[in-house]
């Protein structure tokens, strides 16, 4: 990597995380951010370290806005896994393995965060049922999860593509 590629993929890196930092601190619907989208690019398309460095230091900096709560560790680590799931598209990106990882992003999300929520909070019995009641009621935010994540990771990993494919060389005229 050449120095000017190099500064190129720092600024790309803090400019996805200013947008990051914003886009949790705008009012925007029930959990649709593009923290997931830019932890898998982060994973697929920049050097390893940007991997677990985007996803925390947006969340790290907007929830000093936002204020700290007793899921921090589980969403933290959460976005720290998304990333690490970014990594494996690093072999190969294609638009299914995006969006299939950019859903199990969102599934395992869901899983982690809502588990924390059972285990930190007093909302729910420490059983089974607890649990399953704690998923069944994070349910309608699961949607907006998937969702944004969705949508957020076909723009961000399409804008990409698009930007940085190679120029179309020039039509030859058949000379007659």
């Amino acid at each position: 990597m050449t120095d000017a590629d190099a500064r190129r993929s720092r600024w790309l890196a803090y400019a996805l995380i200013g947008v990051g930092i914003v886009s949790r601190l705008v009012v925007h619907p029930w959990n649709v951010t593009p923290v997931t989208a830019v932890a898998l690019f982060a994973g697929a398309h920049l050097a390893r370290r940007w991997a677990l460095v985007l996803p925390l230091a947006i969340v790290a900096a907007s929830d000093l806005a936002l204020g700290w709560h007793s899921t921090v560790p589980f969403t933290w680590s959460a976005f720290l896994m998304v990333g690490l799931l970014g990594r494996r598209l690093r072999v190969r990106v294609t638009p299914a393995r995006v969006l299939g990882t950019a859903a199990a992003g969102s599934v395992l999300f869901f899983l982690w965060t809502n588990l924390g929520v059972w285990l930190a909070e007093d909302l729910y019995p420490r059983t089974a049922q607890g649990l399953w009641a704690c998923y069944v009621a994070a349910v309608p935010f699961f949607r907006g999860t998937l969702l944004g994540d969705l949508i957020y990771t076909a723009v961000l990993f399409s804008a990409f593509a698009l930007l940085t494919r190679p120029a179309a060389a020039p039509a030859r005229v058949a000379a007659r």
